[in-house]
Formats: structure tokens, sequence, C-alpha cells
């Protein structure tokens, strides 16, 4: 299966992107990828061009869609068939563009998904199956260290069960359920209405049977007709080494259930990953900062370096200037589901003494006048001799 595109880049747009910039940014590319427009030989390339930036605009430009993905991705998207993800989509504005191509009309969008009812269109079956479940999301919090070598979890959820009294059929046991008079049992509904086209006609759901074709008289005293209740769950996520904050972990099945006969939804769970006091992260590489004093950068020495799983030595040249980056290889981070590790990168960082006492600052000076540089000494200051004076 191929990954779908990242729907702001789809549209070449940034993610802070305006209603007008999101609709801007669709009519220049609809446009130019527009079937009617190309060569016959890349027709087929510009369908699916074009079937890609309708889709992203039409989850970009509806607010509660845009919240969703932007909040968990294509993720956020698993609940709705492209069906779902086109209902309600504006595309009012457009009509210069898709009635100057062929004068097939905007209906085109929705033909090319294989989802019609423009223009006196059918539906497409008679009634629709029941419906898988929804997805829910979760999050988890971990330390570093926990991220570095995997961890187990438990979580505690809530999500939509199969009611126990009903079974999901809704209805109170051993009452009667009649076929819905408004579809016939269809479980969809004609609907026409005007636009700048005439008369569009299209098929919908029924709401009097909510798409069933069944009308319950008596619902279940337990679920009252909803065919699911609440229930809360502890489960155990195994979360692997690795792993980068901001990740989701799926778990299938543990999501909100579905209709009676059709599949649950998945639970999604973002890890977080608390900040590290001494190291920063990137991908798999940390990054440490070590302070050495000046003696030790100018006679090197070796020191003792923290890493996610234990110290380490690192032995320090003589000469080492302030800035200067060592690698260690494979003390970093795991990379996921890969038999490797990064590497810990430690910036040193030369301390330079504040305050020296007479001896010090007597060798210092030799030191100068041996290396043959010259010292200017700093005049002392009123409040600095009255300092001396009082042995400070």
């Amino acid at each position: 299966m191929v990954e779908k595109r990242d729907y702001y880049e789809v549209l070449g747009i940034d993610k802070g992107a305006t209603d007008k910039e999101i609709k801007k940014a669709y009519r220049k590319l609809a446009k130019q990828y527009h079937p009617d427009v190309v060569e016959e030989d890349k027709k087929d390339e510009a369908s699916e061009k074009f079937k890609e930036i309708s889709e992203a605009y039409a989850v970009l430009s509806d607010e509660d869609k845009r919240r969703r993905y932007d909040q968990y991705g294509h993720a956020g998207m698993d609940g709705y068939s492209t069906e779902d993800i086109f209902r309600n989509a504006n595309f009012e504005g457009f009509e210069d563009i898709f009635q100057g191509f062929g004068g097939g009309g905007i209906e085109d969008i929705f033909e090319m998904f294989g989802f019609g009812g423009f223009g006196g269109g059918r539906p497409r079956s008679s009634r629709r199956g029941p419906q898988r479940g929804s997805d829910i999301y979760s999050r988890v919090t971990i330390s570093l260290e926990e991220a570095s070598m995997g961890v187990e979890k438990e979580i505690t959820i809530k999500h939509d069960v199969e009611c126990p009294h009903c079974h999901g059929e809704r209805a109170e046991p051993g009452s009667d359920v009649e076929t819905c008079p408004h579809c016939g049992g269809t479980g969809q509904v004609k609907q026409v209405r005007s636009s700048l086209f005439g008369q569009v006609v299209s098929y919908g759901e029924c709401r009097n049977c909510r798409g069933t074709g069944k009308i319950i008289k008596e619902p279940c005293s337990k679920c009252r007709g909803r065919g699911t209740v609440k229930e809360e769950k502890t489960i155990s996520v195994k979360i692997p080494a690795g792993v980068e904050d901001g990740n989701r972990l799926r778990i299938s099945g543990e999501g909100n259930a579905g209709e009676k006969g059709a599949i649950p939804g998945n639970l999604y769970v973002e890890i977080n990953i608390q900040k590290h006091l001494d190291f920063q992260r990137d991908g798999s590489n940390l990054y440490y900062e070590k302070q050495i004093s000046f003696v030790q950068a100018s006679l090197g020495d070796t020191v003792d370096i923290p890493t996610i799983n234990g110290e380490v030595e690192l032995k320090i040249p003589a000469g080492t200037q302030s800035g200067s980056v060592f690698r260690l290889r494979g003390k970093g981070m795991p990379v996921m589901q890969r038999d490797i590790k990064g590497n810990l990168y430690v910036t040193v960082t030369v301390v330079v003494p504040q305050k020296l006492n007479k001896e010090q600052q007597k060798l210092l000076r030799k030191f100068a006048e041996i290396s043959g540089e010259e010292i200017s000494e700093i005049k002392k200051g009123f409040f600095d001799k009255v300092k001396d004076a009082m042995g400070k």
C-alpha cells in the first residue's frame, strides 16, 4: 500500500496556512492537473494527482477534519471513508475551473472517487454494510532511559464495547424491529438540492434509521439503542527501544466497537519523552556538554562521561580547545527495529577560573614570561585596595 503524502506537502503550503491560502493553492493545482488539460498519455497520472490534491483540500478546508489531521496525521482520518472525507467539502468558487474542462462540472471530482449522485446518479449500493468502529487515542510519558531500553507501560482507556444486553442489536431483546418506511430498508434516501449547475441529486444516509434500514420500537434498556456501552480497560503497551518523541503506536482492535458484525477500531498511543537533564537528542544521536579546567585542556586528562547506559572514560588530548567535539561511537540511542545505535557527541567547554589567589597569579605570570607573553598588570582601584587591606 502506497503511503499517503502529507496534505500540506501535497498542496505546497505551510501548516499554518490560512483558508484563503489553502483555496488559492488548490485552485492553482486543480488547473494544472485537471485530466482534461493534459496530454492523452498523461491523463492517468494527472487523474491520480487530481484526486490527491482534491482529497487534501477536502480535509484542510474543513475545520473539524483539519484539526483532527493536525493532531494525529493520517491516523486521524482512519475512521473516515473517502465519501466521509468529501462529505460537506466546500468546492464553491471553483466552478470556472470545472465547467471549462469538458463540461463535466464539479461533480467530476466525486465520480473520480467512485461515488456520485450529481445529475440523477444512483446510490452505490442498496444499503451500507456495518460500519467499522472508530479509532481512539491516548498518550503515555516515558523517560529517555526507558526509550533507550524499551519498556512496557500500563495505560487505562475508555472505549465502546458491544452491549452485553442486546449484543449490539440496539433493540431490547424480544422486542419487534420493523423495516424503515422512509428508505424501504435500503438505509439511503434521495436528496435533491439546487446549485449553480441546476438540480443536484445525491443519496445520503437515512436519518430515520441511521442507515440501518430498520426501525427499533423499543431501544435496549442498557445501551439506549446505541448497541455499545462505555468500558474502562487497563492494557499493557510494549514500547520498543529507540522510540522517539511524538511516535504513535497502533494497538489493533482496542478502539471503539463497530456496528454489529463490523470490526472494532484501533488504539493509537502517542509517546511523549521527558526532557533529560544531561542529554539532548537528535534522532538516534545524543549530545552532551563536558566542562573541563584550563589545566586539563592544556595538559590533557582522562575524564568520566555519562552515557545513557552508564559512565565511560574519555581521553582529553593536551591542547584541547574549548568547543572541541568528541564522538563516542554506538553510545547513543538505538534505532527502532534495527540492531544499531547512534553516537554520543561530547562538546568540551574549557572553564576559565574567575578568581585566582596570589600564588596562582604568580605562577601564571611566570608561565606567560616563559612563553614570551607580556601581560600588563591591571592597576587596582580604590575598592580593590580596601579589600586587600581587609584581607578579602
